[in-house]
């Protein structure tokens, strides 16, 4: 695991009118790391995530990427740095196959005009093969008939293509089944030892202490505690969600 952060947050803040939703957070990811984000509904992990995506302006602190100081305002500069996220809708268009949605807004085209179906079918199934994703039948059958663990595949694929760096993934094994489950987990696992930083945001605990390599706890926005799961239990980490010492009262800014 490479010592040097992919993504470094330093002190970062957030307020949405009087509301305080981040208070000087630290966070850091490395390559070939599983980085868990835990919390509480409201602890803040949305803010923080959208806030790396480009879709909230931070108030203040310093984002650095491969430790260089970057200025993230859109998600065009996520992207561009390497940075994808998988949100929970995981956002595929059921109507389309596994191909279409891989290449979404990115397609492959021949003499500017012309999809170049062939190539981006081999893009597709390369990418798959090389996440040990075996249970997609057809990367030409609409994903309308795909199981819930089958789109989380296919939702991650999508972003490691396109030379990622660091992927986010949030809540991927939420409403699956336990072999579903055991299927994410185990591609979560692959992408970091691939070489990748990844970010998972998870309620479940159990999810957590299989994948991660460290947690990183927030409440009321601000973080409270981090962990090594080999070095601490499920229990500690409930406490710290729950009852985790802050650093100032949370809410209204003065």
């Amino acid at each position: 695991m490479d010592n040097q952060p992919v993504l470094e947050l330093k002190g970062v803040s957030k307020n949405f009118g009087a509301v305080q939703a981040l208070y000087n957070v630290d966070f850091t990811c490395r390559s070939g790391e599983v980085m868990a984000l835990v919390g509480d509904n409201g602890a803040g992990k949305s803010t923080l995530i959208k806030g790396i995506a480009g879709i909230y302006k931070l108030d203040a602190g310093e984002v650095f990427f491969e430790g260089k100081k970057v200025n993230i305002t859109s998600p065009r500069d996520t992207a561009d740095l390497g940075i994808e996220v998988v949100y929970q809708d995981l956002a595929l268009a059921d109507n389309l196959d596994v191909v279409a949605n891989m290449f979404l807004g990115r397609e492959k085209m021949t003499a500017g005009i012309l999809l170049n179906e062939s190539e981006m079918e081999q893009e597709a199934l390369k990418t798959l093969d090389s996440l040990s994703v075996t249970t997609i039948r057809s990367v030409r059958q609409a994903v309308a008939g795909l199981s819930g663990g089958q789109r989380q595949a296919i939702a991650v694929a999508k972003a490691v293509m396109w030379n990622s760096k660091l992927v986010i993934l949030d809540e991927p094994t939420a409403a699956l089944g336990v072999a579903q489950t055991r299927q994410v987990l185990d591609l979560v696992r692959r992408l970091a030892d691939r070489g990748l930083a990844v970010v998972i945001i998870s309620h479940n605990l159990h999810d957590i202490f299989e994948v991660a390599d460290r947690i990183t706890c927030l409440r009321l926005g601000q973080k409270v505690a981090e962990f090594i799961p080999s070095e601490t239990t499920q229990q500690e980490v409930v406490h710290a969600i729950t009852a985790g010492e802050l650093d100032t009262v949370p809410g209204m800014v003065g």
